[in-house]
């Protein structure tokens, strides 16, 4: 019996494209409760989180576990703050690249040269990489900030120690100490988008991680994989809806028209959640706090509007706002350009990613997905002076 005629015989594996019913490790990092809308992080609901805690606190319960006492916060926080700055050699990386270049390009570019100048970057231990994740942390914002400087032709700005990630990161990238409504609301966005369970980056991280590569190259692939506009640059476009929209009286129209035309509404919609992301709840009210200060409600009332016909219109198919459709309005609000909001997601992902690595480490098995084959098995070779 050929191979052909065997496999014909067999049943075909059921195929979980995009392995949507596939789990690939147990974790006590993050649930997401897609039918009660509830994201938590070793427990605790992310809405407790984004009232009550700070990011580099988050980071601490993503990465220990548990909820740091004052000693304990102090010390993440200070060790935040000296792993910060970056070498003199990265800043000339960062010049030396392309005007044009996408920043997320860049960002994945300076992790990897990063690497270079870590001494422990392929020590295996727990300890060894706990200290890699926590120079990574610190430094990811000042990476972003310093090539938005170089490329607007600014002088680079070096961290300030005294202040906490999402305010410095705020001063680095602007120039200018950040109000109090602006800081906070960057810190809770960081919050939101510290881990999302085994989302495509996540997995992506973890496949290299599987390998037994360093974690630095387990980033590069996971910022590799946030780059596309399916998942990390979701936001842009949502934004961008709006700012074509530009009026309120306009965008029940313009929702109404793309859906007849079997077009996408971006910022909607979600692979686990059937019922509202909390994220984008919570990014709902920052965005209608930072309109209100700076006196441009516009925006805000298109994205209500969007969002309420978006949900009358599809209710029946349980689409509703993700924390896309929120986050790039609060960027935006922020001051940001659009190109930068992807990267900002790696500033704080890279949080979770380096959480599930290091617990995959743990119990380790080389990530190795079989593929169904389909194609011919009794082809005849042919010497190329005997083919037509």
């Amino acid at each position: 019996m050929s191979m052909t005629e065997k496999t014909t015989l067999e049943a075909k594996p059921k195929i979980d494209k995009g392995l949507d019913d596939v789990y690939v490790k147990e974790s006590s990092i993050c649930l997401v409760d897609g039918v009660r809308g509830r994201l938590l992080y070793h427990g605790w609901d992310i809405r407790d989180l984004a009232e009550h805690s700070s990011f580099e606190e988050t980071v601490y319960i993503l990465v220990h576990g548990h909820l740091p006492n004052k000693d304990e916060l102090a010390q993440v926080k200070q060790a935040f703050a000296e792993s910060r700055a970056i070498d003199p050699e990265m800043v000339k990386l960062l010049r030396s690249m392309p005007k044009d270049a996408p920043p997320i390009d860049v960002l994945r570019t300076a992790v990897s040269y990063l690497s270079n100048f870590d001494k422990e970057r392929d020590d295996p231990t727990r300890a060894a990489n706990m200290r890699k994740a926590q120079r990574l942390i610190g430094k990811m914002p000042t990476l972003v900030a310093a090539h938005h400087r170089i490329r607007q032709g600014k002088r680079v700005l070096p961290p300030d120690p005294s202040l906490g990630i999402a305010e410095d990161f705020l001063r680095m990238l602007t120039g200018r100490n950040p109000d109090p409504l602006s800081a906070k609301v960057m810190d809770v966005a960081l919050i939101l988008h510290a881990d999302h369970s085994m989302n495509a980056s996540a997995f992506a991280a973890t496949v290299a991680a599987s390998t037994l590569a360093d974690l630095y190259s387990a980033i590069v692939a996971a910022i590799a994989t946030l780059k596309g506009p399916l998942h990390g640059g979701a936001n842009e476009a949502a934004l961008k809806t709006m700012l074509t929209i530009g009026r309120p009286e306009n965008a029940e129209a313009y929702v109404l028209n793309t859906l007849r035309n079997h077009g996408k509404v971006f910022g909607f919609g979600h692979r686990v959640y059937k019922t509202w992301d909390p994220r984008a709840i919570i990014l709902r009210e920052y965005a209608r706090q930072l309109s209100e200060l700076r006196g441009q409600m516009d925006l805000f009332h298109v994205a209500e509007i969007v969002q309420d016909t978006v949900v009358k219109e599809l209710s029946a198919k349980h689409i509703y706002p993700n924390v896309d459709f929120y986050s790039g309005l609060t960027y935006h609000l922020l001051g940001i350009p659009p190109d930068l909001f992807t990267p900002i997601f790696a500033v704080s992902r890279i949080s979770g990613w380096t959480a599930h690595v290091i617990e995959y480490w743990e119990d380790n098995r080389l990530v190795r997905p079989l593929d169904y084959y389909v194609g011919p098995t009794d082809n005849v070779y042919v010497p190329i002076d005997q083919r037509a």
